[in-house]
């Protein structure tokens, strides 16, 4: 196996982490493979096995699976490679134990490929991290990879992969453009939710988003298709959207999981489930050459495809599925070196921002000299720190319940000094706040890291003998991190505090100046991180 290869040892966490010209790759790939398989051609076939009996391919499932689980099983017994099956019932996850540690004592056993499906959000995220670290340790020959197949509410990157193909089969292999309605749970749906960055493969693309209010897409994943270029239209119903004339000639349904939404919806069920159910009248109201597909299962009582259209052309969602066993074997070829050596990238991966000039100290050698440093209603201070322009807009209330937090995060809880929150000179309907603290400070880099974090946009003075000696302006960092005082709010997250894993919450910025968690990708204000808010 070429050490070369740039998909050796890789994970797939999320559908991102495969570049659009990786996927293009492998989408050449599962061609001659299908086409092989087809025609029984046995000697190209042998050029995908890994068809080593030592190579460790486990399956860690979770969470109920039949489709995804039994795909990837005569994916992986294709190779001829060592396959195993965590039983969930009887693992030591019943017993408390960490997922780090559960899955360090099976790499040791020469494990090198898991699948994994969990509740919990992010998790194939943290497994590659803290396991890389475990093989350096122990020397261990293989690195283990990670394949997310499907965690909570988040992502489902292999589905993504098999659905991307069976598009472009419809698409006559262009990836020029697709129209595409998503129709059905799309507040649940792992599936539809990995396509915010998965139809990025195609160089113009229109969303047409059919659910009622109830399911409808989380505006992140809405926000995230706009910001990516996508066109998006919302619709509460497949009847309103059939009202107009500007057809989706392909449609993907999901199954909607109303039994998770308590007992208000599931009296509404009937009614919900009819604005996503695609019925007889509605047949002459397509557009030629329409395509449906589903990640299946079907419901088996309330379908959202009904039966009937089993045996019509409208029928994608058969070949889809069976697109995934051949998809999940040049997958697994690709992670193991296999195949892929030949594969050079034509442009170097892009890498999270890490560092920036977020933190800037201004030159006091060109400003005016102040005697004494007096804000509205503030007494003059003599020694100390002022951190003004917080939370700059928005509502006093807001201003003062954010103050106490950032006092709360910075350890200035219990010293002297106050809060206040003013106007400016030049707007007397725009607040801001100031905290103001005497004595002695000797803030760090890291004291800046945090106060930039909880307080961007923030101007910090520290004081000495009447007089600013050292002045920063603060803006949002690219990242945040190392801080334990810091919590993604999602609860179904692997680094949430109540899951129990001790995973380090990590945070990145946003194009739109939020902070998207690096394990489950939930969105959060520089408010909304920290442990001291959310208890």
């Amino acid at each position: 196996m070429d050490k070369q290869n740039v998909f050796v040892g890789r994970s797939l966490s999320v559908i991102e982490d495969f570049s659009k010209e990786e996927r293009l790759y492998l989408f050449e790939q599962v061609k001659i493979l299908k086409k092989a398989m087809e025609n029984q051609d046995e000697e190209t076939l042998a050029k995908y096995r890994i068809n080593d009996k030592d190579f460790g391919i486990y399956e860690v499932f979770l969470e109920d699976s039949t489709r995804t689980k039994e795909s990837f099983r005569n994916a992986a017994n294709f190779h001829h490679a060592k396959v195993s099956e965590l039983n969930s019932d009887s693992s030591s996850f019943n017993k408390g134990e960490s997922y780090a540690d559960t899955f360090y004592t099976l790499s040791g056993y020469s494990n090198t490929i898991f699948i994994v499906r969990s509740k919990l959000e992010g998790v194939c995220r943290w497994l590659e991290e803290t396991c890389a670290a475990y093989a350096q340790r122990n020397s261990l020959y293989r690195k283990p990879a990670f394949i997310n197949a499907g965690d909570g509410k988040h992502e489902h990157p292999t589905q993504e992969l098999l659905d991307e193909f069976t598009f472009l089969e419809d698409n006559n292999w262009s990836t020029e453009n697709l129209h595409l309605a998503l129709v059905g749970d799309l507040f649940h749906g792992r599936t539809v939710h990995s396509k915010a960055d998965g139809l990025k493969i195609f160089k113009s693309v229109k969303v047409d988003l059919i659910a009622p209010e109830e399911l409808a897409m989380p505006e992140t994943y809405v926000q995230k298709m706009r910001e990516n270029g996508y066109e998006v239209r919302i619709f509460s119903s497949i009847e309103a959207y059939l009202g107009q004339k500007d057809l989706a000639d392909k449609w993907y349904f999901t199954r909607p999981q109303l039994e998770r939404m308590g007992d208000r919806i599931l009296q509404r069920q009937a009614e919900l489930r009819r604005t996503i159910t695609f019925r007889k009248e509605f047949m002459g109201l397509l557009k030629e050459g329409t395509k449906f597909y589903h990640p299946l299962p079907r419901h088996k009582v309330h379908p959202t495809i009904p039966t009937f259209l089993d045996d019509t052309e409208l029928n994608g969602w058969e070949r889809q599925s069976i697109n995934g066993m051949y998809v999940r074997i040049v997958l697994l070829a690709l992670i193991a070196g296999r195949i892929g050596a030949e594969f050079v990238p034509s442009i170097a991966p892009v890498s999270l921002p890490t560092e920036e000039d977020y933190i800037t100290e201004v030159d006091l050698s060109v400003m005016p000299v102040k005697e004494k440093v007096v804000s509205e209603g503030v007494q003059p201070i003599h020694n100390g720190l002022v951190i003004d322009h917080i939370c700059k807009g928005d509502a006093p209330s807001e201003i003062r319940d954010h103050m106490r937090l950032i006092s709360s995060v910075l350890g200035l809880d219990g010293q002297k000094g106050g809060e206040w929150v003013s106007t400016g000179h030049n707007d007397e309907t725009q607040f801001k706040g100031i905290i103001f603290r005497p004595g002695s400070f000797e803030l760090s880099r890291k004291h800046l890291k945090r106060l930039s974090a909880v307080a961007p946009g923030c101007t910090l003075n520290l004081i000495k003998n009447g007089r600013v000696v050292n002045k920063y302006r603060l803006h949002l960092p690219p990242r945040i991190y190392n801080f334990e005082d810091l919590a993604c709010t999602n609860e179904a997250c692997i680094s949430h505090p109540d899951q129990n894993e001790g995973v380090p919450a990590l945070f990145y910025r946003t194009k739109d100046n939020h902070f998207a968690c690096a394990f489950c990708g939930k969105n959060h204000t520089f408010k909304e991180i920290w442990k001291s808010r959310n208890k």
